[in-house]
């Protein structure tokens, strides 16, 4: 792990993996999360990429920024693309990770090359958006974007505050509601571990960093979709319950330079079955 100071004096935690003269990508996990969560070692030096996972504030090992809003986060990756000596890069981001990658693509056209949301978490900002979503989920993004900050927090701790130290407790709490694909996927060892792994990581220092970065997804989001000018590729599993296909297609429809990839049979984890094709589409673009 390693770690630069922001100009502000906070710190950000960030992981290098894959090949360090490759197509450099910078990486953003999902709610919760952490710089841990990433692809197979040997399919990002397979695919010639150098992936640069980061812990957003609060997660890891980087610390909580407070009042922190979502066009904030490229400033961070601008400071840590220069203190890599890195001009111009890609971004991705899974899930919750995919507005923080919308928002570096709208901010940062100089120097974002492409962009990938996967399985990403859209706007709330139509009725639909949250169709065929779980009805816990449904209730928590609607209810962050209204109850108090103190409420909120006590929310979250009581939800999430376990997975610290048993990452099980947070992630198998709806295990019999996960569509086939994904609990197909689950049963995959290597697969548990990383999510289990990120999830720790992720809280290790409790789980403000968590409400607000839900916080925040839940409400406007600060810039327009329709300003984004590299272009955005977004995949997206028919049979996702926890991210909806109804946002992927919002979004697509709004970025004018996007391109839906739709996964039928998968759901929320697709990426562990295409890190190979998401990979190469963004070393190519």
């Amino acid at each position: 792990m390693t770690t630069i100071t922001l100009p502000d004096g906070r710190t950000l935690g960030y992981a290098e993996y894959g090949a360090p003269s490759g197509k450099p990508v910078f990486f953003f996990h999902g709610i919760p999360g952490s710089r841990v969560f990433r692809p197979p070692e040997e399919i990002t030096k397979k695919m010639g990429v150098r992936l640069v996972c980061i812990d957003r504030p609060g997660y890891g090992i980087s610390s909580f920024q407070p009042k922190r809003r979502i066009l904030d986060w490229p400033d961070d990756i601008a400071e840590l693309a220069d203190s890599l000596n890195l001009d111009s890069f890609a971004v991705a981001g899974h899930s919750g990770g995919g507005p923080y990658t919308a928002a570096c693509a709208c901010k940062l056209p100089g120097r974002v090359t492409t962009a990938a949301i996967l399985s990403g978490l859209g706007p709330l900002e139509t009725p639909e958006a949250t169709e065929g979503m779980l009805a816990y989920n449904k209730l928590g993004l609607t209810v962050a974007r209204y109850i108090p900050w103190p409420l909120w927090r006590l929310f979250i701790w009581q939800s999430y505050h376990k997975g610290k130290d048993d990452p099980a407790a947070v992630m198998e709490k709806d295990a019999d509601k996960r569509p086939a694909a994904d609990a197909a996927l689950w049963e995959h060892p290597e697969i548990r571990q990383v999510c289990y792994a990120s999830t720790t990581e992720g809280l290790r220092n409790g789980t403000r960093g968590l409400a607000w970065d839900l916080r925040i997804v839940c409400r406007p989001w600060g810039f327009r979709l329709e300003d984004i000018r590299v272009p955005v590729h977004l995949w997206q599993g028919m049979d996702d319950n926890l991210t909806t296909i109804p946002m992927a297609r919002y979004m697509a429809g709004k970025i004018p330079n996007s391109q839906l990839h739709v996964c039928e049979g998968e759901a929320h984890l697709l990426l562990f079955q295409h890190w190979e094709e998401i990979l190469s589409v963004i070393r190519e673009t």
